[in-house]
């Protein structure tokens, strides 16, 4: 048992791919041994900005031997009358270097038939390691791959040198057109020189001599480490994305953390622009205080061990202040005129040719939030109807402004700052960043009233609009994120606690695209159906990723429910009624009535005829059914399904024994007929809450 070290020094390797690189070259090895029968104790996989490798403690020495049965001609075939060996056997021999005596003979359910079992030598493993190494360096997931010079090998970057060793030993092979060796290279700038690994375990602790740390998740910690310390310093909380972090992780070998500053001048720009650029441009980590406001300080991770640091951070300092200027000067720039005055620019700017302009989609929402927000205030909450109009006219009013235009991610922040600028009333401005809300799946929704109403009707007239022009999702293709938007709609109405059905909804944003020179929608009716259906398929997604059954889901959609709100306590009431130990018994008998009533000719009443139950059973089951719907009905008013279903609990014994006594296709029309009402008001009564025939219990 060994210790085996494989790496790969290339230029930098790109830093967004470095850790798929090396989580695919562990991988990759693990599932070649396996087929190749080699095995280790562990395995460890490190990546650097100039290297790739892995270490493998514990690995056998070659592979085990294993017996293969060879199988020749049938015996009649393979021996003549008297005995002897023919033509045939003798071959057979000769091709496994043996005699014809050594031939076995192998029994089969198609007959007899020579045969012979040989023993195969298990090759070694350093044999077998560098066409695994090679052919895990070709399977890695590389979207362009380069080469270098005149070389004909191809890789994600210009390969230096390769190394692969047992323990204190080379394995001489040729890895991406390099001779393997026991040398690395340090730190590029304070140890570029090569050095020897005299043993494969001392890989890791080499490296780190050499100002190279080669765990990328000991890089990692120490830069988050490093990072916290500077924050506390100064009383702040940093700001630490995981893709940034895993950026910065990857662009360093010996990571030093530097805390630097800007001008606090700079903090009356919007916070979000300041943070995106010094983020995204600089790969800084901002900070703030312990209420989330911008402080005038940034983290950066610098490469070397500087002897004067401070030079370090001037330079940072020098090129962050140009960038923090232009956010400066493109905010200001946007105040010299209101926010409203911003919206004549969208008069000009296409929504989607079909659909007209950002200005007409701003139009749509105004009246489409408005009814909502009416809605609202049926329901009891306070909501003012003349700012959700103006909300919604402003909605897409920062889409003209200078920040958006160099920062689009800001589309909404920057629309909320200029509102309260302009003094425009609170629940405006709030609303106008929250439109947005939720942005991902299990993002925050929108707080405010009004950002509610539109965070809906943005979503529904872009649902109904592409739907009408005929550019629904297909497949993995949903450009504009209708699946997301349909989600994000449910979310907000069940989440809000919003008793609002969808079928009103998508009416009056199909009604929005009717203007005085004709609706932009050709066929309501067929538009109404479509996104009616597309967003009664996003339950299923939406609920599977909260761990629901999809039989759960299916059994609330056979009623077709058209508020999500009730669509989801519907849902919390059958997940309930599942666990209960009557459930599975009652889903059953539901699926028997289902089919019983299906396969019956004619339509079966709706009333049952109380002086044509004969069975003691049946007028049992008469008279629970009869209290049960007494039972329900007010449980129905205030849509506690969970309590309706477990009130609809008692009908398990008395329909059980129902079906075990009664034989419902009686040959008395009468009977069959009353037998068939009753059951029907049996499945009345479920339906009232799901269809429980659906579920598998």
């Amino acid at each position: 048992m060994s210790t085996i070290l494989f790496e790969l020094g290339c230029e930098e390797l790109p830093p967004k791919s470095l850790k798929t690189l090396r989580d695919a070259l562990q991988q990759s090895f693990i599932i070649q041994s396996a087929a190749a029968n080699i095995t280790f104790d562990s395995i460890k996989a490190f990546v650097a900005p100039r290297r790739l490798a892995i270490q493998i403690k514990g690995i056998s020495a070659k592979q085990p031997d294993r017996t293969e049965e060879k199988r020749g001609p049938a015996i009649k075939a393979a021996f003549d009358a008297e005995g002897n060996p023919t033509r045939a056997a003798m071959g057979f021999a000769k091709g496994l270097g043996i005699e014809a005596s050594e031939l076995t003979t192998i029994n089969t359910d198609k007959g007899d038939y020579v045969g012979y079992v040989q023993t195969v030598q298990g090759q070694a493993t350093t044999e077998l390691l560098p066409t695994i190494f090679q052919t895990a360096l070709d399977n890695l997931p590389i979207a362009k791959r380069m080469r270098s010079g005149a070389s004909r090998n191809e890789f994600v970057r210009p390969v230096q040198w390769a190394v692969l060793m047992q323990d204190d030993a080379v394995i001489n092979a040729t890895i991406q057109g390099h001779q393997t060796g026991n040398q690395t290279r340090g730190h590029r700038f304070h140890s570029p020189d090569y050095h020897t690994i005299a043993h494969a375990n001392d890989y890791e602790q080499l490296l780190d001599g050499l100002k190279v740390v080669a765990d990328f998740d000991k890089r990692q910690m120490l830069i988050k480490n490093q990072v916290k310390a500077l924050a506390d310093e100064v009383n702040s909380d940093a700001i630490v994305p995981q893709s940034l972090l895993d950026e910065v992780t990857a662009l360093v070998d010996f990571p030093i953390a530097l805390r630097a500053s800007f001008e606090p001048r700079f903090l009356q720009v919007p916070q979000e622009a300041l943070i995106s650029t010094m983020q995204a441009d600089q790969k800084y980590f901002c900070l703030t205080d312990k209420e989330g406001k911008l402080q005038p300080y940034f983290i950066f991770i610098t490469n070397i061990e500087s002897k004067d640091p401070k030079q370090i951070i001037e330079g940072n300092e020098k090129v962050v202040r140009p960038r923090l200027a232009d956010a400066e000067f493109f905010f200001l720039q946007d105040q010299k005129q209101p926010l409203f005055v911003l919206t004549e620019n969208l008069k000009n700017r296409v929504f989607q040719d079909k659909l007209g302009t950002i200005w007409e989609k701003s139009e749509r929402i105004a009246k489409l939030a408005a009814f909502i927000a009416t809605l609202m205030q049926q329901q009891g909450q306070e909501i003012d109807i003349n700012e959700t109009v103006r909300a919604g006219i402003l909605s897409k009013a920062d889409l003209a402004s200078s920040l958006v235009g160099e920062y689009p991610e800001l589309q909404g922040i920057a629309g909320t700052y200029y509102a309260r600028l302009n003094n425009e009333p609170e629940a405006v401005a709030a609303s106008l960043e929250e439109q947005y809300l939720p942005k991902f799946s299990g993002d925050v929704l929108p707080k405010t009233a009004v950002g509610i109403c539109l965070a809906l009707a943005d979503r529904l007239d872009t649902l109904v609009g592409i739907f009408a022009i005929g550019q629904a999702p297909t497949g993995s293709k949903d450009p504009f994120s209708l699946r997301r938007s349909a989600i994000g709609i449910l979310r907000i109405l069940i989440e809000k606690q919003l008793p609002i059905n969808l079928v009103a909804l998508v009416e009056q944003a199909i009604k929005g695209y009717s203007t005085s020179d004709g609706s932009k929608i050709a066929k309501m009716g067929d538009t109404f159906t479509q996104v009616m259906a597309f967003l009664n398929s996003r339950y299923r997604a939406m609920y599977t990723e909260q761990g629901v059954s999809v039989d759960t889901i299916q059994a609330v959609q056979a009623i077709n429910p058209h508020m999500p709100l009730d669509f989801d306590q519907r849902i919390r009431a059958v997940q309930t009624f599942s666990e209960l130990p009557q459930a599975s018994m009652l889903a059953d008998s539901n699926k028997r009535v289902a089919n019983i009533l299906a396969k019956s000719e004619g339509a079966v009443a709706n009333e049952v005829n109380a002086s044509l139950l004969t069975e003691e059973v049946e007028k049992s089951l008469y008279q629970t059914v009869q209290q049960a719907q007494l039972d329900v009905m007010p449980l129905l008013d205030t849509a506690n399904y969970t309590q309706v279903l477990q009130t609809l609990v008692s009908l398990d014994a008395p329909l059980t024994q129902f079906f075990a006594d009664v034989m419902v296709n009686s040959e008395d029309a009468a009977l069959k007929a009353n037998r068939l009402a009753l059951l029907k008001q049996v499945r009345a009564l479920f339906l009232t809450v799901a269809d429980i025939s659906e579920l598998q219990l």
